[in-house]
């Protein structure tokens, strides 16, 4: 687990005020994960903002209903890892496990609809083992109004490696670093970037001391990037929808198998015969690569096929079950 040093602390306020609304009325309600001691928690309390904090470490539970005590509601402590919030097991859930309707209830938080105003805020640093897994897990409750996304637009501000950041944000063309999280983020997410830092700017709590500073290849992985994800308010227009957003997340997922297919070869393997006359329509040209392609054109292509007779969606079936289990 990595901890913010508190030098760091003003910063990452000021970045989460940039996006708290203008004038001096109340600051929205924050649910921060993984607070730890509670360094960044203090500042934003300080700075007005209303505070649950979900910690599952119960070596920091102590300090941390300490300091809710000694404020007059304005910090919530809850026993709860975010990551493991709703999860496939049946039957009562145990701490750190915990349901997203008990959590809401309790800060109060009711669900509104999606192209209303952001009805939540969520800040954290994102655990590095399984951070790839982890975002993943966050796009497909995005994509199908799952767990959180029941409530509406939760907006994300989270620090995440340079390397997953770089991953989120870039562009066509760039077959080792434009992936199918790259397509699905963009189409799903308004990302801003608000502040890069200096992995020396964290502590952890591992035995050894050290740094578990994971490596990125050919990716640049100097800093913590803290990011601002928002669900685009357009997001389920035209043919896409929470209840085949899984069937459209498999659709990307399985065209950058092979990134440098040409997409005429992919939509043949789905037993499309009509691959020239749709893609004439769609005026994406024949001899396009599945990495070449922006990620509107994956939605207008996943539209475009909703509507043909010769595509059948239980044609992904077993393949979207399995996939959904993966990530959860």
């Amino acid at each position: 687990r990595f901890i913010a040093c508190p030098q760091l602390a003003r910063t990452v306020r000021r970045c989460l005020q940039s996006g708290a609304g203008p004038g001096p009325g109340p600051q929205p309600l924050l649910l921060e994960f993984a607070p730890g001691p509670g360094i960044l928690t203090r500042s934003l309390l300080d700075a007005g903002f209303r505070v649950v904090a979900l910690e599952s470490n119960s070596d920091f539970l102590t300090d941390l209903q300490s300091l809710e005590n000694s404020l007059d509601g304005q910090l919530k402590v809850v026993h709860g890892d975010f990551f493991r919030l709703d999860p496939l097991a049946k039957g009562a859930l145990k701490p750190p496990a915990v349901s997203s309707d008990k959590l809401f209830e309790t800060m109060g938080v009711a669900a509104v609809p999606w192209r209303a105003d952001v009805p939540l805020k969520v800040f954290g640093i994102v655990p590095q083992p399984l951070e790839r897994n982890r975002l993943w897990r966050l796009l497909f409750a995005m994509y199908e109004c799952s767990s959180i996304y029941r409530y509406g637009r939760v907006e994300l501000n989270l620090f995440i490696s340079e390397k997953e950041y770089t991953v989120l944000t870039a562009k066509p063309g760039k077959s080792k670093v434009y992936q199918a999280l790259t397509v699905l983020a963009q189409l799903g997410y308004e990302i801003e970037l608000l502040h890069k830092e200096p992995w020396s700017s964290f502590a952890t709590n591992l035995k050894n001391g050290g740094l578990a500073i994971p490596k990125a290849g050919q990716l640049p992985n100097d800093h913590f990037c803290l990011v601002r994800l928002t669900p685009q308010q357009n997001l389920f227009t035209g043919g896409l929808k929470p209840s085949n957003a899984s069937t459209f997340i498999f659709m990307v997922k399985q065209s950058f198998a092979k990134p440098k297919a040409k997409l005429t070869d992919r939509l043949n393997s789905w037993s499309l015969d009509n691959s020239d006359t749709l893609l004439k329509a769609l005026e994406i040209p024949k001899n396009a690569a599945m990495y070449n392609l922006y990620p509107e054109d994956y939605k207008r292509l996943f539209e475009a096929l909703q509507n043909s007779d010769l595509f059948a969606e239980s044609f992904f079936h077993d393949e979207v079950l399995a996939s959904t289990r993966t990530m959860n």
